[in-house]
């Protein structure tokens, strides 16, 4: 498959490549359960810079990522960009607010030039138009092609009818032009499937629901999409990097440490993978990219070299023996489509 590709998001004008790039891991260098995740700023601009070189044209962030710093990284490098040559999406319903309003400007040492933000939720159509506004302010750019519902890790906090007062304000924007698709960018799918029932959405990102590892979403709401027309970007394809790191060292799934069960399925994989000579990464990119309803896939990096490394795996040939075999060991839905 092509990671370079570019697919129309319907008739929206918004098109994006196979394979994008996440910006959750732009958002700085966070310490968690003993695990350092995200890039310094100066790295975060070599990679959306090399990115870019290589092929990829769709870019996504949200101002949780960071709490502003991805959007502001993300800015110094696509404000430069012919905007034509790519699309960008970006999040509403957690609307920055400073920290301190004593304390408006950033410190002196901070390379990304950002005051310290906490976050609220709002989901009226006044939060959301700041909440963008603000957004292009940090990116330096007019625009947005895509725009997301973002409720990734609290969408038990919120009632549908909070959800769907943030949609209609989305419809409203779509309908003004100012942007081109919208949708929801979760980290299940539940609420998200009773919104696409009720709403004409053109693409929801989908975070780790339908991985190598968790095909949770399959059997409902991935039929529901392409009964709908609604396409699906995927993030987290690496499970927040239980399909990327070394398996004999701690590693997150969830954003959490991961627990022994998934680990000893990640394994089960692995050896799989390592049978067939396949990089266990790359069978997670293309197993994600296989379903019709996907239109891309965007994990993120921490470092130029995973960028190129993503490239390649997306690239890399896998034998038909070994989706085969992964569903004969009942390590995949038998139901599940496969790259071909």
């Amino acid at each position: 498959m092509n990671p370079f590709e570019s697919v129309a998001i319907g008739n929206t004008g918004a098109t994006v490549t196979r394979l994008g790039l996440g910006g959750a891991g732009l958002r700085g260098m966070v310490l968690a359960d003993g695990i350092y995740q995200g890039s310094s700023a100066e790295e975060a601009v070599r990679i959306i810079r090399r990115a870019y070189e290589l092929g990829v044209r769709h870019f996504d962030t949200a101002p949780l990522y960071g709490l502003g710093r991805s959007e502001m990284r993300y800015g110094r490098v696509l404000s430069e960009l012919p905007r034509h040559s790519f699309s960008l999406s970006t999040k509403v319903s957690r609307r920055l607010v400073l920290a301190d309003a004593e304390q408006p400007q950033p410190a002196a040492d901070d390379a990304d030039g950002i005051p310290e933000y906490t976050y609220e939720f709002d989901f009226t159509a006044s939060g959301i138009r700041q909440t963008l506004e603000s957004s292009l302010e940090r990116l330096k750019l007019e625009s947005a092609d895509i725009l997301y519902l973002h409720d990734s890790d609290a969408a038990d906090q919120h009632s549908d009818e909070q959800f769907a007062e943030g949609l209609e304000a989305l419809v409203e924007l779509r309908e003004q032009g100012i942007v081109k698709a919208i949708g929801m960018g979760m980290n299940q799918w539940e609420v998200t499937a009773r919104m696409v029932e009720r709403f004409d959405l053109d693409l929801i990102l989908l975070a780790g629901r339908y991985t190598l590892l968790d095909q949770s979403a399959l059997s409902r709401f991935m039929p529901l999409c392409v009964e709908r027309g609604v396409r699906l970007s995927i993030g987290g394809p690496y499970n927040s990097g239980i399909l990327a790191r070394d398996l004999d060292k701690p590693v997150s799934f969830e954003y959490q440490p991961a627990p022994p069960e998934m680990v000893a399925k990640a394994r089960r994989i692995k050896s799989v993978c390592d049978r067939h000579g396949v990089d266990l990464r790359a069978a997670a990119l293309q197993f994600v990219s296989a379903h019709p309803a996907v239109v891309t896939t965007i994990p993120g990096a921490a470092s130029v070299s995973e960028v190129e490394d993503n490239a390649r795996l997306f690239q890399q040939e896998i034998p038909q023996d070994l989706w085969d075999e992964l569903k004969a060991e009942q390590l995949l839905p038998v139901d599940a489509p496969t790259p071909t």
